[in-house]
């Protein structure tokens, strides 16, 4: 059987990925084999490889879990879908059916979930192996390099539209130029808001891109900018940031009776009251992943340009130069990487 180069996150310490040979994957009864076209770069996958991730990893593990590409092999009680099909997939590759979360279709909440990258082999390699029921039909005129994003323009999508409650004219300020932090803030300007991106001074370049979707960029503190209207604060802050402190800032720039969704993960604990959330009578949600029609969704939007990827992607690069991708993104100099696995 033929092998294949991956880039596999190999043990819990920092740095320790590689470019590994490994074999093509066997596909059960339900599941696909499919030839990855491209698969992007998650600040999940840094947080693995810099080892400081909060979840678990069942090493060693092909990253990867924004992907894309074509069906080359099916299981033999695969139904609708044939040899060649241009798709996209879901991540949770392991999921109970009969767990509450998943009868009401919130699969992405079953306790037991396990996804592409940490928890099962991911996409940044040749051939991955795919459940049928993760597929999404990719439509001609989307170029597999934004299809593969849509991954997380369905973290955005949770978080901005099913989590949030933005309206047309609200003041919505996003922490974090990163992937998820624009895409939030892209979501949040469909939606018709007010939009503005903070970061720090060392993110002058992705706020930038911020700015190519309709955005203010502020660096540092966005009081002001909160306030300008009535003095109050903003209707919705998203924190997209990795780290546990903006929550802080959250409760400052938040207006009464607002709503705080946090999407960004920060293993570090918090160090500071959470009275300013109970004396403004705020909402603080949490929200995490995505499930089936938010894909369909956000593949629509996708197909129909409303939402444009394209000025996000900060280069493509083929699996032997991961290193690249991954330091490109990591150090601020780009928003996403997307590799090219053939």
């Amino acid at each position: 059987m033929s092998n294949s180069i991956a880039v596999v996150n190999f043990a819990p310490e920092k740095g320790s990925v590689e470019i590994r040979e490994i074999p093509k994957p066997k596909i059960g009864d339900e599941d696909v084999l499919l030839e990855v076209a491209n698969v992007g770069v998650c600040g999940s996958d840094l947080h693995q490889w810099t080892s400081d991730h909060s979840w678990p990893v069942n090493y060693p593990v092909v990253l990867g879990h924004e992907f894309g590409g074509h069906i080359v092999e099916l299981g033999k009680d695969v139904d609708g879908w044939m040899e060649g099909d241009r798709v996209v997939s879901e991540t949770a590759a392991i999921i109970d059916l009969n767990n509450p979360m998943s009868r009401k279709g919130l699969y992405n909440l079953d306790p037991t979930r396990k996804g592409f990258g940490y928890g099962v082999n991911g996409a940044m390699t040749r051939f991955v192996k795919v459940p049928a029921r993760c597929l999404h039909s990719v439509p001609e005129n989307l170029a597999f390099e934004q299809a593969c994003l849509t991954e997380p323009c369905s973290v955005a999508y949770n978080a901005v539209v099913v989590n949030s409650n933005i309206n047309p004219g609200d003041r919505v300020i996003v922490i974090g130029p990163g992937t998820i932090g624009i895409l939030c803030a892209a979501m949040a300007t469909l939606c018709g808001a007010e939009v503005a991106v903070v970061g720090l001074e060392a993110d002058k370049g992705r706020l930038k891109i911020a700015e190519q979707y309709g955005c203010h960029s502020i660096i540092g503190d966005a009081i002001e900018w909160a306030n300008a209207q009535d003095g109050l604060g903003a209707d919705c802050i998203i924190d997209a940031a990795g780290v546990s402190a903006t929550l802080k800032n959250a409760l400052k720039w938040v207006r009464p009776n607002g709503q705080i969704t946090k999407v960004g993960w920060g293993p570090r604990p918090l160090d500071f009251s959470l009275d300013p959330l109970v004396q403004k009578n705020v909402r603080l949600q949490g929200s995490f992943s995505h499930n089936w029609p938010i894909w369909e969704k956000v593949l629509s939007l996708l197909a129909s340009g409303r939402l444009d990827v394209k000025p996000i992607i900060g280069g493509v690069w083929g699996l032997n130069d991961w290193h690249e991708a991954f330091e490109q993104m990591h150090s601020g100099q780009v928003v996403k990487s997307v590799l090219k696995p053939s």
